[in-house]
């Protein structure tokens, strides 16, 4: 038996340094391991050098829902779900190997890192929890984010229908790009 608690002891300092490693909040670390708060503490502060920040974490689902936040949001559930379905990696396991596909993939199209970590975790706990799901978009066929209860009929996705101001940021080819990952 004392060598499964060590092993499983391991497991979690190993979870909780990639976690930290991503930017993960320390309410995401008491939450996805067993690790004592003044362990998480100090593992946080060896990793990083500092203390974690303070303060409330996002709950709001509306967040998602706005186009650019949106459009990242899906991309990372359909790797995470992908993943989810495909592997044997428990929640928090796939969520780290989506979280870094998705800084990979926003990467390669040099778009803006917009999802957190913290915001990813947040993301997977609402779908958990009937909050937030996925429909179609009816022009691109893509699945994007939306809220749970809303009439989704006739969904068109903010990458088919983007807002007047959306793209004057950064180059709208690389947002064109990633509604070509989604469809």
């Amino acid at each position: 038996m004392r060598n499964r608690s060590v092993a499983n002891e391991a497991r979690e300092i190993r979870v909780a340094s990639d976690l930290v490693e991503l930017g993960a909040r320390l309410q995401v670390l008491e939450s996805e391991t067993q690790l004592s708060r003044e362990r998480l503490l100090r593992l946080y502060k060896e990793l990083k050098g500092k203390s974690p920040p303070k303060g409330m974490l996002p709950f709001s689902t509306d967040w998602f829902m706005t186009w650019q936040p949106n459009t990242h949001a899906s991309l990372f559930m359909a790797i995470y779900e992908h993943l989810s379905k495909t592997s044997a990696l428990d929640e928090v396991e796939a969520l780290i190997k989506a979280y870094r596909l998705y800084l990979e993939q926003v990467g390669q199209l040099g778009l803006p890192v917009v999802l957190s970590l913290t915001r990813a975790w947040r993301l997977v706990k609402f779908f958990d929890c009937g909050m937030l799901t996925t429909a179609p978009c009816t022009h691109c066929h893509g699945l994007f984010v939306v809220h749970a209860h809303d009439l989704v009929k006739h969904y068109v996705c903010g990458l088919c229908h983007m807002p007047s101001r959306a793209g004057k940021t950064g180059p709208r080819e690389s947002v064109r790009a990633a509604g070509a990952l989604m469809a």
